[in-house]
């Protein structure tokens, strides 16, 4: 048995054996690629006299020559990234301008080819940076960003368009840079065509918690008459706006809100006038099915009393520990009927599941 199968055997493992209660006989297990999975990498700039390198440094150690691990590639990374490095750093080396001072590279890769750069410094960038920058950007065929202290220039664009596959039907998405996107986009196309999956055949109307740029809205759009969304970023909300207007996908509003703040209009207690001007009636919605990827802390309380209240709900986790702690409150009114793996980050303890609960008769 390889390295790869027995860490993902080990995960499969501890999730079963932590969702045991739930006594949950319907489980998907989706293993990763083992190489070139990440389509985000990021790294430090090493200088030695005049030649620079990639670098890394050993963990829980202090960035210095003594803790350096130089790179030349990096199999973790998408492929293009890898191809892509050895190529930027010959140009830059090659560039005293672009060299000066450079200390940080962050790659952000897609499926769909397009690739944005930026480049950290560690001084002010002028005229003459962004006039060899330029250069670079055309011969690379890349968008670059450029960043110091109190400065970001952007010399095309500051995001790229990323397609993913759902179940033989593509999305565009807008991932921007320093925004959250899965950074393992293969998984993250089977995450999505498995909540889709969930989803058939429930009907009505969907609401959505902590949506972000519309990962999972947009493929979720497709099973039900209207979905509500909510996310509380302001870049998140305007990517995830793009983003339905780019599928054409008619049948989704965004509101602005908080999970805690979608729940106490729920309950009553208070009105956002945000809904108001949105045109945004919440009691003209059918609602059958709610959907919830919230961060690793979980779901509040009060949350969990607003999500027990829906027939049926898709809950994809970033924690199973908070997972556990959730499902020991909805399972008092729901039971678990499907489960979910998803092996977005192999080789580190880190589990991304998912599951769907329905309401107890």
């Amino acid at each position: 048995m390889n390295m790869y199968q027995q860490q993902l055997n080990d995960k499969i493992q501890y999730l079963q054996s932590l969702l045991q209660d739930f006594a949950i006989e319907n489980w998907h297990i989706v293993p990763s690629l083992s190489e070139h999975y990440r389509m985000r990498a990021e790294f430090r700039i090493w200088h030695e006299g005049e030649r620079i390198s990639y670098a890394m440094f050993q963990a829980g150690q202090k960035a210095g020559r003594h803790s350096l691990i130089e790179l030349t590639q990096f199999p973790v990374a998408a492929k293009s990234i890898n191809d892509l490095m050895p190529i930027l750093l010959a140009e830059i080396s090659g560039s005293p301008i672009l060299r000066e001072r450079w200390y940080q590279c962050e790659f952000l890769a897609t499926l769909s080819g397009e690739m944005l750069l930026t480049l950290i410094y560690h001084k002010k960038l002028g005229e003459e940076w962004e006039v060899a920058a330029r250069e670079l950007q055309e011969k690379l065929s890349v968008k670059i960003i450029g960043r110091s202290r109190g400065q970001k220039i952007v010399l095309k664009e500051d995001f790229v368009t990323e397609k993913l596959n759902v179940a033989g039907q593509d999305f565009v998405y807008r991932q921007i840079e320093g925004g959250f996107s899965q950074p393992n986009a293969k998984i993250c196309e089977q995450m999505l065509a498995w909540a889709q999956d969930c989803a058939a055949d429930l009907g009505g109307d969907l609401l959505e918690l902590y949506c972000g740029n519309g990962n999972f809205t947009l493929p979720l759009s497709t099973q039900f008459n209207r979905v509500l969304a909510t996310e509380v970023s302001k870049t998140s909300v305007a990517a995830a706006l793009w983003n339905i207007q780019a599928n054409g996908r008619d049948n989704i509003r965004i509101a602005r809100l908080s999970a805690e703040e979608l729940t106490a209009v729920f309950s009553g207690s208070r009105e956002f006038q945000r809904l108001k001007e949105q045109g945004i009636d919440l009691q003209s919605y059918d609602f059958s099915t709610i959907f919830i990827d919230p961060p690793r802390a979980g779901v509040d309380a009060e949350t969990l009393k607003l999500v027990a209240q829906f027939d049926n709900v898709i809950y994809v986790s970033c924690n199973p520990l908070t997972l556990r702690e959730n499902l020991d409150i909805l399972s008092e009114t729901h039971t678990v009927e499907r489960a979910a793996l998803f092996d977005q980050f192999p080789f580190t303890h880190h589990i991304e599941s998912g599951v769907l609960l329905k309401k107890r008769a």
